[in-house]
């Protein structure tokens, strides 16, 4: 039986969500009269016709990309950090790093947010920041049977081909995400066993149909003035659609995959800190995918206190780094 306070965890979560982020939003960090705007030269297309239309360059090594997606059926941007020594021409390849943004964000998080620049500027690896929507959450939507938008297949399929084809990228790939972004990372590398090396999840929703996180994610969606229904369904009328998405599920699916978790406790006793409820109400969804997890292979750094923001996600990954890099092939 729901405690009472287990309840106001979720009405307090439900309202926080639908006011707004924890941490505002600032504008990206490179101003538009640094920045170069070319068309994409024609060059190779994903299997299914995703291309990229123009490629903004914010400095010598980032670029942000505009990329036609039949999977979303729009433009969708990315952006993207090139290795020193990168050409479109190079005769190398580089492993590449996703890295995923959380709810109610965008693709520019990572570098607004975090030191992503800085720390990969002598790093031989690719980083991409694809776009997921302003939910953040990197699925195929079901949307009354429409299967439409498909941000998973944009970013597992129709990115990593373009990347491929176009931008020098190897065969090695990982993945890292907050929040939403946290979600999608497992649960692309459990959809897709082994097209990911390393996974790092930083408070992730990792058991979508544990107590209250149906209604966590409605709130998410429904802050975006989206049909809470447009994700997966109804939970009980679409019940084998949820269990289908949910990263809890299917576990067994990450055998051999790199393993990095990470979650805080939050706070219970201050409601005016959002992040701090925020982190405190996913603490035992987090707690039930461990326990599922049961002996397999993985790195688990669960803390005393900690907010669903960048401030306690840039240390986080700071400390995945390690088995990011490793499953990269990189020195750490």
């Amino acid at each position: 039986m729901p405690t009472k306070r287990n309840r106001t965890l979720i009405a307090a979560l439900t309202l926080a969500l639908a006011a707004g982020p924890a941490v505002a939003l600032s504008a990206p960090a490179h101003a538009a009269t640094t920045a170069t705007t070319t068309p994409a030269p024609a060059m190779a297309t994903a299997d299914d016709g995703a291309s990229v239309v123009s490629a903004n360059w914010l400095d010598s090594r980032m670029v942000d990309l505009q990329i036609s997606s039949p999977a979303v059926g729009a433009t969708v941007p990315v952006r993207m950090l090139v290795p020193p020594g990168w050409s479109p021409s190079a005769s190398r390849t580089w492993p590449v790093l996703y890295l995923l943004q959380g709810a109610h964000d965008d693709y520019t998080s990572w570098t607004r947010e975090t030191n992503i620049e800085s720390f990969t500027a002598t790093r031989n690896v690719i980083v991409v920041m694809p776009s997921a929507g302003p939910t953040g959450i990197p699925t195929q939507w079901f949307n009354g049977g429409k299967d439409s938008p498909d941000y998973e297949a944009f970013q597992v399929t129709e990115v990593w081909q373009l990347l491929q084809r176009d931008y020098r990228a190897g065969t090695v790939r990982s993945v890292a995400g907050v929040s939403t972004g946290g979600y999608g990372a497992v649960m692309m590398a459990e959809h897709h066993p082994g097209a990911f090396a390393g996974v790092a999840c930083y408070s992730g929703i990792l058991n979508t149909t544990f107590f209250g996180m149906p209604q966590v994610l409605d709130a998410i969606v429904m802050r975006e003035n989206l049909d809470p229904t447009s994700l997966w369904g109804d939970p009980t009328a679409n019940a084998a659609l949820w269990a289908a998405d949910n990263p809890y599920a299917h576990i067994a699916n990450l055998s051999g995959t790199a393993l990095f978790i990470s979650q805080g406790t939050g706070t219970f006793n201050d409601p005016n800190q959002t992040g701090g409820v925020l982190e405190s109400t996913l603490f035992p969804q987090f707690i039930s995918f461990l326990s599922q997890l049961g002996s397999m292979p993985a790195t688990v750094d669960w803390y005393l206190g900690g907010v669903h923001d960048w401030s306690s996600w840039q240390g986080e990954f700071t400390k995945s780094w390690p088995l990011l890099a490793s499953s990269l092939g990189l020195p750490s």
